[in-house]
């Protein structure tokens, strides 16, 4: 990489007009990349957020000692799980045959998934009575969050 044209360098969008700014790697260069940034699996993350989303449930479960607050930490937890494990199978099951297919499907799973985690949610406040709203939001946001955690346990954020 040209090394007047770093990420962290104020003057980055500056060089858009820089034919050096878009040279092609060559095949080693592209080897020693994927070797750095090795492909991540977003079954490892829908696992991270299984691990955050047990752990959140097991937490309101022993610390409040109330089953209602257990089962809305869980309720929180599979919003983000199960839309994104379906997400994930339909992302991976087959190769995309061009980049705008790649692009494409991914846009159609994202749309599923955010719809059915907000059917999941609307669900919840309908048919549980006893929902317990902090139990549900914090278990959702520690799910989400744990991304973050597979990403900094591959090295990808610097600490």
């Amino acid at each position: 990489m040209n090394p007047k044209l770093q990420p962290d360098d104020d003057t980055w969008g500056e060089h858009a007009d820089d034919p050096e700014a878009f040279k092609p790697l060559t095949a080693e260069e592209a080897a020693a990349l994927r070797k750095r940034l090795p492909v991540l699996s977003p079954w490892l993350l829908v696992g991270w957020q299984v691990v955050a989303g047990a752990v959140m449930v097991a937490l309101w479960g022993l610390l409040t000692q109330q089953g209602s607050k257990a089962w809305s930490a869980l309720y929180g937890a599979a919003a983000v799980v199960v839309p994104g494990a379906l997400m994930a199978w339909g992302t991976t099951r087959r190769a995309a045959m061009n980049p705008g297919t790649a692009v494409l499907t991914f846009m159609v799973w994202e749309l599923i998934k955010m719809l059915l985690a907000v059917a999941m949610l609307v669900a919840v406040v309908l048919w549980y009575p006893a929902l317990s709203w902090p139990a549900l939001l914090s278990a959702l946001v520690v799910c989400l969050k744990a991304n973050w955690l597979a990403l900094l346990r591959q090295g990808r954020i610097r600490k």
